[in-house]
């Protein structure tokens, strides 16, 4: 039973509780996202809309306490009866004179039976309402051809290749290296790009980088933290006078820095496999 017939069955028995029981004004249920999902005929489309309103502010209320079962208004002209149905709620407006005991069965008892009833016959739930199709398709090789001799190239798994991130480029300012035991192969920068450069791998560290002065030379080189903290923030980069040489460049020249990205050792392993 698809969702279209679901929602009539309801709509049929809604109505025809109705007609035996003039009593019951209005009756309609809808789903705990607002949606109506059935509706007798006499009952107007506005009505059920301005009731799902206002119920859900009673609904927001009542989850702190574990949410509704069951509830009833009763007012000078009648009474509104609203019942839960499994994250689906039933509603019943009916008449001051209407039997209450009638109106409680129906409420209670005869909807929720009825409801039940046609979910169990309904291979798929009114609310998974967007489905996708599982679709076979069958070619003459696949027909012709026996289980048993399925070829090995058919049964092999695709392995897909770790993802490597494209590093950033970082134009940033260049330094000398002060210190006596400075590294002469080894350039520093600050705190902030490094933090942001980590952020691109996982398990892994940033422990070389690319420099690349503006005349197409470059190099790679190890890399650390610079030391001083009044250093931090102002775009620079501590370079040794061995690797300024290699280079061309000189201090306060601009050259383009970004870091050579390690991968974790699982995806490591995984693209040497591969290879």
């Amino acid at each position: 039973m698809n969702n279209e017939l679901y929602s009539f069955a309801l709509k049929t028995a809604l109505t025809e509780i109705q007609n035996t029981y003039p009593g019951m004004k209005n009756s309609f249920i809808f789903a705990e996202d607002g949606e109506i999902i059935a509706r007798n005929e006499t009952t107007p489309e506005k009505t059920t809309i301005c009731t799902v309103d206002s119920f859900d502010s009673i609904l927001e209320r009542a989850e702190v306490l574990g949410g509704i079962d069951n509830v009833t208004i009763e007012c000078s002209k009648g009474r509104v009866n609203i019942t839960n149905l499994n994250n689906f709620y039933f509603v019943t407006v009916a008449s001051k004179d209407a039997d209450k005991i009638c109106i409680n069965t129906i409420t209670r008892v005869l909807i929720p039976t009825i409801f039940k009833t046609i979910e169990k016959i309904s291979p798929t739930p009114l609310k998974n309402k967007s489905t996708t199709p599982n679709l076979e398709i069958s070619t003459s090789e696949d027909i012709e051809q026996p289980v048993g001799e399925l070829s090995a190239e058919k049964s092999e798994t695709f392995t897909p290749t770790p993802f490597k991130p494209e590093p950033p480029v970082n134009q940033l300012i260049v330094e000398n290296v002060g210190g006596l035991f400075a590294s002469a192969n080894t350039v520093r920068i600050g705190k902030e790009i490094l933090a942001k450069w980590q952020d691109l791998v996982d398990n892994g560290e940033i422990e070389k980088v690319e420099i690349e002065a503006f005349n197409g030379k470059s190099v790679h080189c190890k890399v650390k933290l610079i030391k001083d903290a009044k250093q931090e923030g102002r775009g620079h980069i501590q370079v040794p006078q061995k690797i300024q040489s290699v280079l061309g460049i000189a201090k306060g020249e601009l050259v383009k820095v970004k870091p050579i990205l390690q991968m974790a050792e699982g995806q490591q392993n995984a693209q040497n496999e591969e290879e």
